[in-house]
């Protein structure tokens, strides 16, 4: 029986639920530190045939490391409505909303998925620990918030077959559930909830179980997943779906305000294109005077997509007789961005997404260089020498399929 912690040098890991199956088809034994427990970034020596499946077949991903609360109670409704920046109120029982939360200063903390279980019960996802600065905003209120982070494991079962998969084992046909809803089922009479979502941007679910019946979902997964191409997928195939799909990363694409050292390295949802999910017609809650304000100015900031263009940068290559360098990997760097000889913005990653066939990036630029299709300059290092190679303002979501959201007839 594997320990579910191991150290490594001076730190204790934790291990999921899944490492028994994990930790042998891992053949790079490539492993990164998330949120404390030991996450597989690949399984095959590369990762490419991980990132076909989540975009051509199916990938499962073991997901448990989210932070996962559980908040009951009379004002359960009133508490969350109060804490993040959308309308819990109208979040109806079966339903998943994705959110920010801010600090008083309108800046934004984390971000996350709400889930309602029932009327007075919730399950609040997180990337980051955030119990203490729950439990002091529930100072007064009839609630009870509970750390489940260790109690449930999850998996995200994602790509165009994964509602096929599901279906040949679900007591309960997925065909009508909806984009961001869920529901309680069994899974060859084990009961699981299945939610509709995802961090790859494609037909997805996850799926949130009990740690002992975890191994068993697993390996029904996989050995019904089999003529459907299901293959386990790491981190590293994980971050070059999210980036086509235009989803942002906590510590890459910006700083907890919680963590932030200095005001400029702290950002508002505004700032990162999460103006969709601030509610400000609804009743107080946190950071809404300041987000209010804000929201009445030109922002100085915007979140964007770049496409560097081909061209200029197999320029920059062939002049010293080499092919275009394109990254093998999504990439987790600060990046200048340019306006003629002036710095307007940063890259904060970026991949060359291989369905696409394009090269692309999540920046925050200002305001003003922020609109679509504006011509900006973007840094890249050609043989030890910095270069300026051309790049374009996008539409995010780089990539955005219909069966994201679509069910069957």
């Amino acid at each position: 029986m594997i320990r579910n912690t191991i150290f490594t040098g001076h730190t204790e890991m934790n291990l999921t639920p899944f490492f028994e199956r994990t930790s042998k088809l891992n053949e790079a034994q490539e492993w990164r530190n998330w949120s404390g427990y030991l996450a597989a970034t690949k399984y095959e020596l590369t990762h490419d045939n991980e990132y076909f499946a989540i975009r051509t077949k199916a990938a499962l991903l073991d997901i448990t490391p989210l932070y996962k609360y559980r908040i009951q109670g009379i004002d359960a409704e009133s508490f969350l409505d109060r804490l993040v920046t959308r309308n819990i109120r109208i979040c109806k029982i079966g339903q998943v909303m994705y959110t920010p939360w801010c600090d008083e200063e309108g800046k934004q903390i984390d971000d996350g998925t709400v889930h309602r279980l029932a009327k007075e019960d919730f399950r609040l996802t997180s990337a980051e620990p955030n119990l203490e600065w729950l439990l002091l905003n529930a100072e007064g209120m009839d609630v009870d918030i509970t750390d489940k982070s260790k109690e449930i494991a999850a998996l995200a079962l994602q790509g165009p077959n994964s509602r096929a998969i599901l279906n040949a084992l679900a007591s309960d046909r997925l065909d009508s559930l909806k984009y961001f809803w869920l529901m309680e089922t069994r899974l060859d009479g084990i009961p699981v909830t299945i939610s509709r979502t995802g961090y790859t941007g494609d037909l997805g679910y996850e799926i949130w179980i009990q740690p002992e019946d975890a191994l068993d979902v697993w390996d029904l997964l996989i050995e019904q997943g089999e003529v459907f191409g299901i293959t386990p997928a790491g981190l590293h195939a994980l971050d070059m779906a999210r980036i086509e799909a235009g989803l942002i990363l906590l510590d890459v694409d910006y700083v907890s305000s919680r963590q932030a050292v200095v005001n400029l390295r702290k950002s508002s949802p505004f700032e990162l294109g999460l103006e969709w999910a601030v509610k400000l017609k609804k009743n107080d809650f946190i950071g809404k005077q300041a987000l209010e304000i804000e929201h009445s100015q030109t922002p100085e900031w915007e979140f964007a997509g770049l496409e560097i263009q081909w061209d200029d940068l197999e320029a920059h290559y062939r002049k010293v007789g080499l092919p275009p360098g394109l990254p093998g990997l999504a990439w987790r760097t600060s990046t200048p961005i340019y306006k003629r000889n002036n710095q307007v913005g940063y890259a904060t990653s970026g991949t060359w997404s291989p369905i696409l066939k394009r090269y692309i990036a999540l920046a925050h630029i200002k305001s003003e260089y922020a609109k679509l299709g504006t011509q900006l300059k973007f840094e890249l290092n050609v043989e030890h020498y910095r270069k300026l190679t051309s790049a374009v303002v996008v539409k995010t979501p780089f990539f955005d399929p219909e069966r994201k959201r679509s069910c069957p007839e």
